[in-house]
């Protein structure tokens, strides 16, 4: 592929519900210009975009594929994204790049919550749109339905650019809106026709909607309007391309993408009406003189590139995938990478088609292109020199709330899964492990079940190691409600030096539960030596790290040594130690010793028509509802405080109670008394788990 400049650039992402063709219409594009030579079907899982293993057994995307095509002398990079929700993470990387996204609708399933989610994606973002109506070969599906709930739901910014007709009930054609002209579209080729009879109404209305948004532009327009001056088609074109780019129209196009019919058209609109790469702006700090760096995508300025995604491919190695916010990036550049501080040498530049590369001498400001073996360079890190050393702003991903527990099956994997897990993570930042080491546990953290599913299963087909899954043991903490007053001696003789350590404690509760034990003494009178200090508070370190109660970690416990004796010959710091431990665990057990539950503040972000159910699904699991904040656009943030035992499935039922359209969010705040019964069962437990010698 030749070099394009910024203005012949266009860098679209396809959005849109799982399953409502993305990939599909990817193939079409790739069909249609050439770059293969027939359609693969995600099916048959021999697509351009999902070619990894997982993609292709499950038959649905899990990261984004590039695939950059030629059309009309411009060079458009798509960016085909997964459409189900847990693998939001793929579609904000490559969103953060896009200059404008294609929303696919399912002809078939009509407007879905994932077409909701993408525009409220494209609004955050603030990007141009369009909407691609996907299945329209398919029997008993309509484009005017569709297109309908896509104007109540978004207003009269929705703009039917291109709309189909048909013969003996088969799609035949496209109307154009613009050119109010017919378009034969059987296959590939596209040849003009006049418009059919009973297109002529739908073709009036459309128009009339479309002149009274080119009339909006301005007051001229507006004044011509309203004296019934016709514009022209040129005039309309610009009208047009400067609505769309600000967002205030939104083109409707359609389809049939498994045979290319209509695709033609819908590149055609890419070209003409969505921006180049140097339309939008952007700006990164000067890390030498801190000043606001404005890059804005001008192959004139020093050049710089943004890291927005890692590939880390067991077959393919690892890419890092960069869009040039400025200058002209080269083969064999070195490069300042602002967040490691150090010089990196680019070596051969790539563009990516799925998961094959192809070199190219240059990528100009604006293009989204790859390099290979960056060394520690990660998403998120920026490239340019160091005479003008940039950073941008990181990317805004979302946070994994979804967590699972996870060990090795096979105990001599634990390193090799580490690893891959770290691989997994560099390729997407939703995903990432714990290692919990006050509950001994190791964790996995995604979006969703999905997602954590999946990276599963990869780590069985691609890395070849095994892991088991279990439910997460809650942070549970341990502390005490009285006071008590305990002793204990150690007296042990087997022949020769015996064994002799003897302490009397004093316990109370602490009212900073931050942290784990004070220990002070008041011994007097040299009962306990000063140089056995030491032990017993070694025996109380030890003794705070798993409590008597149910093996978890001991907050607020002051311990007090006031007394105690000693043996000149058999004491020792190993015997006060054991002393320390045992009168620990009688005196905890003594002083009202309560389990400390973790609770978090919970914001759960839904419709107005889910706030009951939700509600009341927070009642159920023990949550205490503090407000509801309304937000726009028909939403209300539920914020309530809750154990966070209770959360282990909320992702899946909140996702079933509300269509998918909740979303939420908690951080930890404090620990509270566990109820009885809660505490019961977990003392419950872990004595059957010690009955049976299981230590975790």
């Amino acid at each position: 592929m030749k070099v394009y400049t910024t203005d012949k650039i266009r860098n679209v992402v396809l959005l849109g519900h799982g399953g409502a063709g993305k990939t599909t219409l990817a193939e079409a594009m790739c069909n249609l210009t050439g770059l293969t030579s027939r359609m693969g079907k995600v099916e048959d899982g021999n697509t351009v975009s999902d070619f990894t293993k997982e993609e292709q057994k499950r038959g649905f995307s899990i990261s984004t594929s590039i695939i950059p095509i030629e059309w009309k002398d411009c060079k458009i990079n798509v960016l085909d994204t997964p459409g189900y929700f847990d693998f939001v993470g793929e579609v904000e990387e490559a969103i953060s790049v896009a200059d404008a996204a294609i929303i696919v609708v399912s002809g078939k399933a009509g407007v879905e919550v994932g077409t909701e989610r993408a525009w409220e994606l494209c609004e955050k973002y603030n990007i141009p749109r369009a909407f691609y109506i996907s299945d329209m070969d398919v029997d008993n599906v309509s484009y005017s339905d569709v297109a309908e709930k896509l104007s109540d739901l978004y207003g009269v910014k929705i703009v039917p650019f291109n709309f189909p007709y048909f013969k003996n009930e088969k799609l035949a054609g496209a109307v154009n809106v613009i050119t109010q002209k017919g378009y034969e579209i059987a296959g590939k080729g596209v040849k003009e026709v006049a418009v059919p009879a009973d297109s002529e109404d739908s073709l009036a209305s459309y128009h009339d909607t479309l002149m009274e948004t080119v009339a909006e532009t301005s007051e001229e327009f507006m004044e011509r309007y309203f004296e019934g001056d016709e514009f022209t088609e040129e005039e309309i074109r610009d009208a047009v391309r400067t609505s769309v780019m600000d967002s205030s129209v939104v083109p409707v196009e359609m389809g049939a993408s498994a045979s290319c019919q209509g695709v033609s058209l819908l590149l055609d609109d890419i070209v003409n009406y969505f921006p180049n790469a140097g339309y939008r702006k952007i700006s990164g700090t000067n890390m030498k003189t801190g000043e606001k760096f404005d890059a804005d995508y001008d192959a004139s300025k020093p050049k710089s590139a943004f890291i927005f995604k890692t590939i880390v491919d067991p077959f393919i190695g690892r890419y890092s995938l960069i869009k040039v916010n400025s200058g002209v990036l080269k083969t064999d550049d070195t490069v300042y990478d602002s967040e490691l501080e150090t010089e990196l040498r680019l070596g051969k530049l790539y563009i990516m088609l799925g998961n094959k590369t192809s070199e190219i001498p240059e990528l100009q400001a604006g293009d989204i292109g790859a390099v290979a073996k960056l060394g520690d360079a990660k998403t998120g890190d920026t490239l340019s020199t160091k005479a003008t050393p940039i950073r941008y702003e990181a990317m805004s991903i979302s946070t994994p709330y979804t967590y699972i527990r996870y060990k090795a099956k096979n105990k001599n994997d634990v390193d090799k899964i580490a690893q891959a897990m770290a691989k997994i993570s560099s390729e997407d930042p939703t995903f990432k492990m714990v290692n919990d080491a006050d509950n001994r546990q190791t964790l996995m953290y995604g979006i969703g079940d999905m997602q954590l599913e999946v990276v599963k299963s990869m780590l069985k087909n691609e890395y070849k190691v095994e892991i088991d899954t279990m439910a997460p043991k809650v942070a549970y903490r341990e502390t005490i409600r009285k006071n008590s007053n305990v002793e204990y001696k150690y007296k042990k003789q087997s022949g020769g030096h015996g064994q002799y350590g003897h302490v009397k404690m004093k316990y109370s509760p602490l009212e900073d539960q931050s942290v784990a034990y004070m220990f002070s003494d008041e011994v007097v009178g040299g009962t306990v030596p000063k140089n056995y200090f030491p032990a017993v508070e070694k025996g109380i370190i030890e003794s705070v790290q798993k409590g008597p109660l149910a093996g978890y970690p001991v907050v607020g416990v002051n311990c007090v040594l006031y007394d105690g004796s000693y043996h000149p010959v058999d004491s020792s710091e190993m015997a006060f130690k054991t002393a320390s431990i045992q009168a620990f665990k009688k005196g905890f057990l003594e002083a009202g010793p309560v389990l400390l539950e973790p609770i978090v503040s919970l914001k759960v972000t839904i419709p107005d028509t889910y706030t009951g159910d939700v509600m009341g699904d927070l009642n159920k699991r023990r949550g205490r509802v503090l407000g509801m904040n309304p937000i726009g656009g028909g939403k209300q943030i539920v914020e309530a405080e809750v154990p966070q035992s209770e959360l282990f499935d909320y992702c899946t039922v909140l996702r079933s109670m509300t269509g998918g359209r909740g979303d939420y969010e908690y951080e930890f705040v404090r620990y509270e008394q566990a109820p009885a019964d809660i505490q019961a069962k977990e003392v419950e437990t872990r004595a059957a788990m010690l009955a049976e010698g299981i230590e975790d």
